[in-house]
């Protein structure tokens, strides 16, 4: 079953088109990557799913239901969820304060109350102890370590118990070993029925991670397939290449 499609996107920004007819597809329950070159449209392809940016041309449909104008907040409460390759948290707010406004989703209006019931402060301690970072609770988030923030950002967007998540560069910047751990929550997630589109430059952690890889190039789809068989694709090594 096709969870998520987007399908002939066109986005330009002044003379540069981002995203020239655009279409892909992400199975439900599956771990999905996204390649492509720099500058190929992956992000611009992320924004406009999840209502940050406005598409020209084209649809995208969500559980079969056509999501293309709604806003971030409303796709976001549908049950798709996303990270950034910059981390948006909030730096001076200690890592349990940002799951509480996360828990309240009302921005830092969420900070005059208390949490809402007992449950739900719980249930941010066991995502930040999922994620790896319990111990480091009481501590500003801008005191994180850069790896840290991006599984403070995880636990952040887990909290809404989404049904989709578009990871944007989860690996870049990362240890190897916290790049592991991060695979070995997304594996858990999935095994549970979360799906996952991610979006990475590491093609050793994308290859070991996802069920099938698609590749844009020059904002389309150039291939798309099993990782083994992507990775000797002529048209993907020529990408690249000629990048």
């Amino acid at each position: 079953m096709k969870l998520l499609e987007a399908s002939h996107v066109v986005k330009s920004f002044g003379g540069i088109r981002a995203l020239d007819g655009c279409s892909i597809d992400v199975e439900k329950g599956s771990i999905t990557g996204l390649i492509g070159p720099n500058g190929s449209g992956k992000t611009t392809l992320f924004n406009v799913i999840t209502g940050y940016e406005r598409a020209d041309e084209g649809d995208v449909r969500f559980d079969g239901n056509s999501i293309t104008h709604h806003s971030p907040d409303k796709v976001f409460r549908l049950g798709l969820a996303r990270t950034f390759q910059l981390t948006r948290i909030f730096p001076r707010l200690t890592v349990l304060e940002n799951m509480h406004v996360a828990s309240q989703r009302q921005g830092l209006r969420a900070l005059l109350g208390r949490w809402s019931s007992s449950h739900e402060q719980r249930r941010a301690l066991e995502l930040l102890d999922f994620v790896g970072i319990a111990h480091l609770k009481d501590l500003p988030a801008g005191n994180l370590s850069y790896g840290q923030k991006k599984l403070l950002e995880f636990a952040y967007i887990l909290i809404a118990d989404p049904q989709v998540i578009l990871l944007d560069e989860p690996a870049g910047g990362v240890n190897p070993t916290m790049i592991q751990q991060l695979s070995e929550r997304i594996r858990t997630l999935n095994k549970s029925g979360v799906t996952f589109l991610v979006v990475e430059h590491n093609m050793e952690f994308v290859m070991a991670l996802c069920d099938r890889v698609m590749v844009m190039h020059r904002g389309f789809r150039i291939a798309d397939g099993a990782p083994d068989r992507v990775r000797k694709d002529p048209a993907v090594l020529e990408a690249y290449l000629g990048a």
